[in-house]
């Protein structure tokens, strides 16, 4: 782990910028989970704290039941997201067979839970939600505790230690991460500088935003959605934010090992293309 106090003094650069680490997110399909009651599994229209926090201490190779180093990521930077497409909702209906719970008996395997559990075998009915097709551009900020650098996490990003996936196993990268540290002074000047590489080619020299034909195949529309945690300046110091909604959301992980997460704020902002205003946040 290194040292909190240097990861600190190399976040903060001269002229009272900062560094970030920004990286895009692209899949077929992608899953940002919600809280789940009963048979629902929802997904969040983009991808939240802990979602990203799970990447990149998956690309450390920090694993799910290390309470102490997942505390560490969770505590040690602050997150925002740009969402150029929150692309389109798909609901997928789920059927296993599992057996009910039998007093003092519990099973160590798939195959055994088919086999001894035979007589004892019932249905189980879910619905889960994905995004499909939707595109993201995350920016991670180091706090004074945090326990990697930023040009750590990069590397890592390059060459995660375990396989990274957008929520959930069955939703793979379908893009490269392309990770850049940015110099800049808040939020919105890094995704303004970060350099955007086609995902299909073009034949044409990157002018550093996203391609007419990423555009054109993705449906990413002019829109631009911002989310961020912190002070509703850390965004943009220029910019009127007045219209800038501040809301609760629930995925603050307490224990990846239980699976409890505490509530935390979270600013939000949307560009129609120049024009500021609040769109809601409905299907």
């Amino acid at each position: 782990m290194d040292h909190w106090i240097s990861c600190w003094n190399l976040s903060v650069v001269r002229g009272g910028n900062m560094q970030y680490l920004l990286f895009r997110l692209y899949g077929p399909m992608a899953s940002w989970g919600e809280i789940a009651v009963g048979e629902s599994r929802h997904t969040a229209r983009y991808p939240g704290k802990s979602a990203i926090i799970g990447l990149l201490s998956a690309a450390l190779g920090i694993k799910r039941n290390n309470e102490e180093e997942q505390l560490l990521m969770q505590e040690g930077y602050a997150i925002a997201v740009q969402v150029f497409s929150h692309g389109t909702l798909l609901r997928d209906y789920h059927t296993a067979q599992a057996p009910r719970s039998v007093r003092n008996t519990s099973y160590r395997s798939r195959r055994e839970e088919l086999v001894s559990g035979k007589a004892y075998l019932g249905t189980i009915l879910s619905s889960r939600e994905y995004r499909t097709d939707a595109l993201a551009l995350v920016s991670v900020r180091e706090l004074p505790d945090a326990p990697h650098t930023l040009q750590t996490i990069k590397s890592h990003l390059k060459k995660p230690k375990f396989h990274l996936y957008l929520g959930r196993k069955s939703c793979p990268l379908a893009a490269p991460l392309y990770p850049q540290i940015i110099e800049a002074g808040d939020y919105h000047e890094a995704f303004k500088a970060y350099e955007h590489k086609p995902m299909m080619p073009t034949g044409m020299a990157s002018d550093g935003a996203v391609s007419h034909r990423d555009r054109y195949w993705l449906q990413v529309p002019d829109e631009r959605y911002y989310y961020w945690q912190g002070e509703p300046s850390d965004f943009s110091v220029t910019l009127d934010l007045i219209r800038v909604q501040t809301r609760t959301r629930h995925d603050q992980p307490l224990s990846r090992d239980r699976w409890q997460f505490s509530p935390r704020q979270e600013h939000y902002f949307y560009d129609a293309g120049g024009e500021v205003c609040i769109s809601p946040e409905s299907e």
